[in-house]
C-alpha cells in the first residue's frame, strides 16, 4: 500500500508540472481545464489500483489450502473457518482358538473394521463427522453428527455418537492396546442417537457430559435396532471426569485422570427383541446368554448402569481401570406364571501397557520415535500389554430351574481372563498387534463348568 501512494504522488506531480514546463505562456482558462483533466485521469488511475488491491485480497481469502501427512488429508479456507477432513480406519484380524470351541466359534481372518471418515469445521464453530463401516461383511453408519462448540464449557453434540460412558469405550478402535475390548465394555452402551451436552471446566481439570439417548442394550449400539427408539422411554446418560493435577509442577501426577458416568432407562422388551445382551470371551465366543425361544426372557423395567473408571500415564507406562454394574429388571412368562426379578451383571478390568522402546505413553494418540525403516536401521516402536479381567452374572439369573432366566448348563456365571501382548508400531500409521488371552469359566456345561479358553489374536492396524 505504501509503494501505491508514492506511485500515485508521482504521477500526480509529473502530470501536473509536464503541460507548464511545455508551455509557459498558457492562459488561466487553458492551465485550469488541463488540472481538471488531470485530476479526471489520476481519480480512475487510483481507482484500478484500488480494484487490483480488493482483487488481491478477495483472491487471497478465497484461495483453498490442501494438506496431507500422517493424520490424513485436508481441505481448508484461508481463515481456518471451514475445513473438510479425509481420514479411514482398516483393521484386518486373525483369530485361533486352541481345541474346539464349545459356542461354535471358528478360527478365520476378518476384516474387522473397514471405516472412511469424513469430518470437518464450518463456520468455525460447528465440527461435523461421517462414519459409515463396511466391515464383517455388513454396512453400518457408526458416526453421523454435528457438533456446536459454542464455548468450551457448553458443546451441543446431536445424531449419532457414542455414549459417554464406558472409558475404554471412548477411546478410539486404533488407540486400544488389545485386539479385543475388555468386558467392561460389554456392559457399556456404544453408539446411540440423540442430544449431548458436554465440555470442560476449571482449566481443563473436569469435564462433563449428560446426553438424551434412545438407549442400547449392553456392549451394543441403536443400529440393533435401525437407530430407532422401539420404546416410548429415552436412556439419559451422565459422566464426570477430571484430571486434578492437569498443571501440577510434578510431572508424574498431570497423567492420573479418574470419574463416574452412569445411565438410566426404562423399558421392556418382546419376544422378537429382548433387549437383553449376550456376553464373549476375548476370543469371540458367546458364554452368556438369556433364556430364548418362544418364551424368552426380556427386559421389563428400569436398567441402571454405574461405571467408575481410572487411567493413569506416566513416561512410558500406561495404567487403565474400570468398573461397571448394570442392574436390569427382567420377566420371562413360565409355566406358572409371569416371573419377574432383577439382575446385577459387573464386570471389571486392569490393563497396563509399557513401551520398550521408550515412547511416551498416553490415552489418546501416539508418536514413535523411530519409524520401521531397515536401510535406516529403525525398526519402529514397541509396547508390552497386559491385563486382568472378570465378569459375573447375579446366581438369580439361574435359579428356578427350567423356569430360569438363563440357562446354567449353556451360561456361564462367571469368568476370568488374562492376557498378555505384544504391539509393534511401524510408524503413525500402521501397527501389528498380537495377543494371547486365557479365560476360565464357572458354570456354562452340563454338570459343571466350561472347559478354559486359549486364544491367539493378530490384527493389522491401519488409520490415518
Amino acid at each position: 500500500m505504501r509503494n501505491n501512494k508514492l506511485l500515485r504522488a508521482a504521477v500526480i506531480s509529473a502530470l501536473a508540472l509536464a503541460p507548464i514546463a511545455a508551455q509557459a505562456e498558457v492562459t488561466t482558462e487553458e492551465l485550469l481545464r488541463r488540472l481538471e483533466e488531470q485530476e479526471q485521469k489520476i481519480l480512475v488511475l487510483e481507482r484500478k489500483l484500488e480494484i487490483q488491491d480488493e482483487a488481491a485480497t478477495a483472491a487471497k481469502e478465497s484461495t483453498a489450502l490442501v494438506s496431507a501427512g500422517p493424520r490424513g488429508f485436508s481441505l481448508r479456507s484461508a481463515d481456518s473457518k471451514n475445513q473438510l477432513r479425509l481420514r479411514g480406519l482398516l483393521h484386518v484380524d486373525g483369530r485361533y482358538l486352541e481345541g474346539t470351541d464349545p459356542g461354535g466359534t471358528n478360527d478365520t481372518w476378518q476384516a474387522t473394521r473397514v471405516r472412511p471418515m469424513f469430518e470437518g469445521s464450518f463456520g468455525g464453530i460447528y465440527d461435523f463427522r461421517f462414519m459409515p463401516d463396511f466391515g464383517q461383511g455388513r454396512t453400518v453408519i457408526q458416526d453421523a453428527y454435528v457438533t456446536a462448540r459454542l464455548n468450551p464449557a457448553f458443546q451441543v453434540t446431536a445424531g449419532k455418537f457414542k455414549s459417554p460412558v464406558g472409558l475404554e469405550r471412548l477411546q478410539s478402535a486404533n488407540d486400544i492396546r488389545f485386539v479385543q475390548r475388555s468386558f467392561p465394555t460389554s456392559l457399556a452402551p456404544n453408539r446411540d442417537m440423540g442430544l449431548q451436552f458436554a465440555g470442560d471446566l476449571l482449566g481443563g481439570r473436569l469435564s462433563y457430559a449428560a446426553a438424551w439417548l434412545n438407549g442400547s442394550n449392553d456392549g451394543g449400539s441403536s443400529d440393533a435396532f435401525a437407530d430407532a427408539d422401539i420404546n416410548s422411554d429415552q436412556e439419559y446418560a451422565v459422566r464426570l471426569f477430571t484430571h486434578p493435577f492437569v498443571e501440577s509442577d510434578s510431572f508424574a501426577l498431570r497423567g492420573l485422570g479418574f470419574g463416574v458416568a452412569g445411565t438410566y432407562t426404562d423399558q421392556t422388551g418382546n419376544a422378537t427383541q429382548t433387549l437383553l445382551p449376550a456376553f464373549r470371551t476375548p476370543g469371540q465366543s458367546t458364554f452368556f446368554r438369556y433364556r430364548g425361544g418362544t418364551v424368552p426372557t426380556i427386559a421389563d423395567g428400569e436398567r441402571t448402569r454405574i461405571a467408575p473408571q481410572f487411567y493413569y500415564y506416566y513416561g512410558r507406562l500406561g495404567v487403565l481401570g474400570e468398573y461397571t454394574e448394570v442392574s436390569q429388571d427382567v420377566s420371562r412368562v413360565t409355566s406358572v406364571g409371569l416371573r419377574e426379578g432383577k439382575i446385577d451383571t459387573t464386570a471389571w478390568q486392569l490393563a497396563t501397557s509399557w513401551f520398550l522402546t521408550g515412547e511416551e505413553a498416553a490415552y489418546r494418540g501416539f508418536k514413535p520415535q523411530s519409524v520401521f525403516s531397515p536401510s535406516d536401521g529403525t525398526w519402529g516402536a514397541l509396547e508390552l500389554v497386559a491385563r486382568v479381567q472378570a465378569l459375573e452374572v447375579d446366581e438369580s439369573a439361574f435359579a428356578g430351574g427350567d423356569d430360569s432366566f438363563a440357562d446354567p448348563a449353556a451360561a456361564a456365571r462367571e469368568v476370568i481372563a488374562w492376557g498378555v501382548g505384544l504391539n509393534w508400531y511401524l510408524n503413525e500409521n500402521l501397527k501389528w498387534m498380537l495377543d494371547y488371552e486365557h479365560t476360565s469359566f464357572e458354570g456354562g456345561a452340563v454338570g459343571g463348568d466350561r472347559e478354559d479358553e486359549d486364544a491367539f489374536q493378530l490384527r493389522l492396524a491401519f488409520g490415518f
